[in-house]
């Protein structure tokens, strides 16, 4: 008598993931490994900052293993049609402003510590990147974070009030015509095929900005049709990762944020550190991680009023990550771990799985721009450490697996991070994702000796 396997349904097969989510312009690499240098590229651009010299920090990022660089590109800045032109080619760069006690806000927080005190020309600062980006065998992702924080940056409030007295529901089309008219004159400079990727915006949930179903969509399908050879999109700070078949029509690409605060967020909520003018502030929790001296909240002052409204970031947090002790915060982050650290795994799994299967479906390149932990202060550890690069490497495992076409090591990993000098890790990590083709997969890379 012949036995019947028996049949359990379609469920039990596995499907390939082995090939891309979708085919990515055939002028651009395989795989992107990518480097978020966001608005720092002209916000740190200060004499012996970490972007003073475009072409030494692109040769840099070419020697540690990338190819792609991701920037906020100030389209409505440049190209916007604003009356902002004199602003494109002399923009004072002032930072968060200097602080009671001589030094300036924002020191002790990420993308936000800059000290300032130079102009810059924006202008032609655009053009000398795609050179230098050329030079070193790089390709471009342009992105916007002008409707996020970019214009908190500058000496006036003119750039941030200028793109605040677009309505509401016409600002995606002005980022629209604004991104038509750069791709233009970056092509007429002949720097089109280092374009790896445009973003109508970065973060659009997370942005001064109505969903993207409000009138982006419709945009994002008109500028495709402009430039029919380019990858156009929206990037989400925090997809619908249950439910991405809520996600709207026209993105030309699935550029997804992938953050599992997990234990971060436990100290977040303990600390009350991202609420706005709380009574109370700062709690007991978080006073007990201030370093010895801080001021109180009086004392250290405030922004100018315009630069609040002009970022996503609260006044609780500049002044908690200005003051707050590094090494009491990785200690208490690292102390309280243990329970979350396979939720932090898995999260970081499923996200990743699900962007990818969205990305299949739609048959479009998938892209992890963002990722892993989340936000802490600039001398924080812990995402650089043993754990976060942990995280990161399970992160990057399930993109490649997944068939995600580009992604970051860490959205800490670029230039103007303290994590840029873990030169080691990060060429070994770069060198694993391109030494992969699309089709086949290999194991997790050698962990890097402890002699």
């Amino acid at each position: 008598m012949t036995e019947t396997p028996r049949y359990l349904g379609s469920g039990t097969t596995d499907s390939d993931t082995a090939g891309l989510t979708g085919a990515p312009p055939r002028h651009l690499p395989q795989r992107l490994t990518i480097s978020l240098w966001d608005f720092s590229w002209y916000t740190r651009a200060e004499e012996g900052g970490p972007y003073a010299d475009l072409d030494a920090t692109c040769a840099k990022a070419a020697k540690l293993g990338y190819n792609t660089i991701r920037i906020c590109a100030a389209p409505l800045l440049l190209f916007g049609d604003l009356g902002l032109e004199d602003l494109a080619i002399d923009l004072d760069i002032e930072g968060l402003g200097k602080s009671p006690d001589g030094g300036f806000y924002g020191r002790g927080t990420r993308w936000y510590d800059a000290p300032g005190g130079y102009r810059i020309n924006l202008s032609e600062r655009l053009l000398e990147l795609f050179e230098a980006a050329a030079q070193h065998g790089l390709v471009i992702i342009l992105a916007s974070w002008e409707y996020q924080q970019s214009t908190v940056f500058a000496g006036s409030s003119r750039w941030f009030d200028a793109i605040d007295a677009v309505p509401l529901d016409s600002r995606y089309r002005a980022l629209a015509e604004a991104w038509d008219r750069l791709i233009g004159t970056v092509t007429a400079a002949g720097y089109r095929e280092r374009i790896a990727m445009v973003e109508l915006h970065n973060e659009v949930d997370f942005s001064i900005l109505p969903a993207l179903s409000e009138g982006g969509s419709h945009e994002l399908h008109r500028l495709r049709e402009r430039h029919p050879d380019l990858l156009v999109t929206a990037s989400y700070g925090k997809p619908p990762h249950l439910a991405m078949h809520t996600l709207p029509e026209g993105l030309g690409a699935a550029q997804f944020h992938v953050y599992s605060y997990g234990v971060l967020e436990a100290l977040q909520e303990l600390i009350d550190i991202r609420s706005e003018a709380t009574a109370d502030f700062p709690n007991s929790s978080l006073s007990a991680l201030l370093r010895p001296g801080a001021p109180s909240v009086a004392e250290y002052g405030r922004l100018a009023d315009w630069k609040y409204r002009a970022t996503v970031v609260t006044d609780q947090m500049f002044y908690g990550y200005d003051w707050i002790d590094p090494d009491a915060w990785d200690t208490w982050l690292y102390n309280n771990y243990g329970p979350y650290r396979e939720v932090m795994r898995r999260e970081i799994d499923s996200r990743v799985i699900a962007i990818a299967a969205w990305a299949r479906w739609k048959n479009t390149p998938a892209i992890v721009g963002e990722g892993w932990i989340g936000y802490t202060p600039l001398h924080g550890t812990f995402e650089e450490g043993p754990i976060g690069r942990d995280l990161a490497e399970g992160g990057i495992k399930t993109a490649l697996e997944q068939g995600v076409w580009g992604m970051v090591l860490c959205s800490n990993a670029a230039p103007h991070h303290p994590l840029w000098s873990e030169e080691a890790w990060q060429q070994r990590m770069n060198s694993y994702i391109l030494s992969l083709t699309p089709e086949g997969q290999d194991s997790r890379p050698q962990q890097e000796s402890s002699e």
